[in-house]
C-alpha cells in the first residue's frame, strides 16, 4: 500500500557589470591606418551605480577588453560570483505500495496469483495484489510486508502455477470441486462488478475418506489447484481498475456443501486436512473472499469453526454463513448487481441453472 520540503537555496548574486577604467587620452599622433587595423579598438563600457538599472545597463553594453597600455593601476578586478550552496534535500518516504514492491523485487519468486509483479505505480494488477495485503492487515505495512514475503516463499516452494496444471486422481477428487462464473446477461465481460465467480467444495461427495484425505500433501495441492483455477477466472492479470481499502470487486464466493457427509466423528486426517487448508489459504490468499457459505451443515462444523477462529482474521469470520438447508442459498443473492444471480445457481441450491458437473470447471483429473 509525506510531502517533503524543497531544499532552501542561497541564490547567486545578479551578474555584476564589468567596470572599465577611464580611457587614457593619447597625445601621440594617430598611428597609420594599417597599424590601427592591427590594434584592438577601444570601447568605453558605460556603468551605473543605480541597482534598479544595473542589470539593464549591463545587458546592453558591449565591452572590449583593454590593452595593457590602457589598464590603470587603480582598476578594480571583476568580482567573482558567490558559489551556489544548497542544503541536502530530505529523502522522500516511499508509499506503502512502493515499499511492498521493493520487498517483492528482492525476492527470488516473481509472481502472486498469476500476476507477474511490477511497479504498482504503473501496473494495476500489481497494485491490486499489494493493496490486498495492506487491506488484510488493516494498513499495517510491517505486517503486510511480512505476509507478502511469506506468500512469496510459499509460492516459490509450492509453485501453484504448476500445481494447477497437474492431473489428480479421478477416484479421489472427481465431483468434489468446481468453479463457476456468472456474468450480466450471461456474457463475457471485463468489468469486475458484472461477474461473480464461485468455488464449490462438495465434501459430501467424498467416496473414501482415507483416499481423499489420507495423503495430506496431495489433498492440499488439489485444493490449491481449485483456487488457482478460480483466480484464472477472476483475471486479476487483466484488471483495469485499481482498488482501495474500501473498494475491491476482485473477490470470490465460496460454497462448502456437507450434504450426506459421512465423517461426523472427524477422523484425525480429516482434521489435519481442514486445519492445513485453513492455514494455507489464510496466509497466501488474503482478501480474495467475498462471502463463504457452509450449506447442509452437520455436527462436523464444530471443529471446523474452532480451527477457523485460530487462523482466520475476525473480520473474515464475519463473512462465513452456515446454512442447514442448501436450497436456501439462492436467496442470499437478491441484492447482487447481476440480475437473477440466485436463479443462475443449480437447482439443488434454489436456482434454475444447470448442475455443477455440466456448468462448472474442475481440476484436471485422470483415471490413474
Amino acid at each position: 500500500m509525506s510531502d517533503t520540503n524543497k531544499p532552501s537555496e542561497v541564490a547567486a548574486p545578479a551578474d555584476t557589470p564589468v567596470v572599465a577604467p577611464e580611457p587614457v587620452t593619447a597625445t601621440a599622433p594617430a598611428p597609420p591606418i594599417e597599424s590601427a587595423a592591427k590594434t584592438e579598438a577601444l570601447v568605453t563600457a558605460t556603468t551605473t551605480a543605480d541597482p534598479a538599472t544595473a542589470a539593464t545597463t549591463a545587458a546592453t553594453t558591449t565591452t572590449t577588453a583593454p590593452t595593457t597600455e590602457e589598464t590603470t593601476a587603480d582598476a578594480k578586478p571583476e568580482t567573482a560570483p558567490a558559489q551556489e550552496t544548497t542544503e541536502p534535500a530530505e529523502e522522500k518516504e516511499a508509499s506503502p505500495l512502493a515499499q511492498l514492491w521493493e520487498a517483492a523485487k528482492d525476492h527470488a519468486h516473481p509472481e502472486i496469483w498469476g500476476v507477474p509483479l511490477a511497479d504498482p505505480a504503473n501496473h494495476i494488477p500489481s497494485q491490486i495484489v499489494f493493496q490486498k495485503y495492506l487491506n488484510a492487515n488493516d494498513g499495517d505495512l510491517v505486517k503486510a510486508k511480512d505476509q507478502l514475503i511469506k506468500t512469496l516463499d510459499w509460492r516459490k516452494k509450492t509453485d501453484p502455477l504448476e500445481v494447477v496444471r497437474r492431473m489428480y486422481s479421478k477416484s479421489k477428487f472427481e465431483g468434489l470441486g468446481f468453479v463457476t462464473t456468472y456474468a450480466v446477461d450471461g456474457k463475457e465481460v471485463d468489468e469486475p462488478e458484472e461477474r461473480e465467480i464461485f468455488t464449490w467444495n462438495i465434501y459430501g461427495g467424498v467416496k473414501s475418506i482415507d483416499e481423499t484425505f489420507g495423503n495430506l500433501e496431495e489433498f492440499i495441492n488439489w485444493r490449491v489447484a481449485l483456487m488457482e483455477l478460480a483466480l484464472q477466472e477472476l483475471n486479476i492479470c487483466g484488471a483495469i481498475k485499481p482498488i482501495t481499502a474500501e473498494y475491491d470487486p476482485y473477490k470470490l464466493f465460496q460454497v462448502h456443501d456437507y450434504k450426506s457427509i459421512s465423517f461426523l466423528r472427524s477422523p484425525p486426517h480429516v482434521k489435519s486436512a481442514s486445519s492445513e487448508t485453513i492455514k494455507v489459504f489464510a496466509q497466501n490468499y488474503p482478501e480474495l473472499l467475498k462471502e463463504k457459505f457452509f450449506v447442509n451443515v452437520p455436527a462436523i462444523m464444530g471443529f471446523v469453526y474452532g480451527f477457523m477462529k485460530l487462523f482466520v482474521a475476525p473480520k473474515t469470520i464475519k463473512k462465513f454463513h452456515p446454512m442447514s438447508n442448501g436450497a436456501n442459498l439462492a436467496k442470499e443473492f437478491a441484492d447482487s448487481r447481476i440480475a437473477g444471480l440466485g436463479e443462475k445457481l443449480p437447482a439443488e441450491y434454489g436456482g434454475k441453472g444447470g448442475e455443477l458437473k455440466t456448468v462448472g470447471k474442475e481440476s484436471f483429473l485422470t483415471a490413474e
